[in-house]
């Protein structure tokens, strides 16, 4: 065997070693060899029982108080009950019955995956940005992204009010009078003269 048939079975191992799995267009990688600082999550603060007589008997294998239960917490930030999961409460009905008043699509998340599987398969890259792990993410999704200061301009053309927006001038890298910051009225008298 020559070393021109060595490249080619090479060549070949290597294009079928990246050529098929789950597209990734985003890659996302650790730095150095530490610890992944996300999969660290610290127990509870230990309570101390009002009775020592009173104390529950030991489960071997379930849950214990001081456990995390990441579902339940981030249910309870964000202003619900932790055992709530699936039903619509009664306070949301008039608003689920309006967001579905065109119909709701059965089996739509499904096909969403697959088709964004499809997308992805499509603008996974090309063989080299694969071999090396680039990103293909901002290209792939360039055209579905949106021009925020050209949209800013269209809002305040149309007479939207933009308030939140930080202004023109902001961004070309001039300074606001800082004065001006202390009175609400100032701001919006500046943020008019920049547009």
């Amino acid at each position: 065997m020559g070393p021109g048939r060595h490249l080619a079975i090479a060549l070949v191992l290597a294009l079928g070693a990246c050529a098929r799995g789950e597209p990734d267009l985003l890659t996302l990688e650790r730095d150095g060899s530490g610890p992944d600082e996300f999969a660290i999550v610290p127990n509870k603060p230990l309570e101390l029982p009002q009775d020592y007589a009173a104390l529950p008997p030991p489960t071997p294998g379930g849950a214990n108080r001081t456990d995390q239960t990441p579902i339940a917490d981030a249910a309870i930030a964000l202003g619900g009950r932790p055992g709530a999961a699936g039903a619509i409460p009664a306070r949301d009905g008039g608003l689920v019955s309006y967001a579905a008043r065109g119909g709701v699509t059965p089996g739509i998340r499904q096909t969403l995956a697959q088709e964004d599987y499809a997308f992805r398969d499509r603008n996974r890259g090309r063989l080299l940005e694969r071999l090396f792990s680039t990103n293909t993410y901002y290209r792939a999704y360039r055209r579905q992204s949106l021009d925020q200061y050209a949209e800013l301009e269209r809002f305040r053309r149309a007479g939207i009010r933009t308030s939140a927006a930080p202004p023109e001038s902001l961004r070309r890298g001039e300074s606001i009078n800082p004065d001006a910051l202390r009175n609400p009225e100032e701001i919006e008298l500046q943020s008019n003269r920049i547009r």
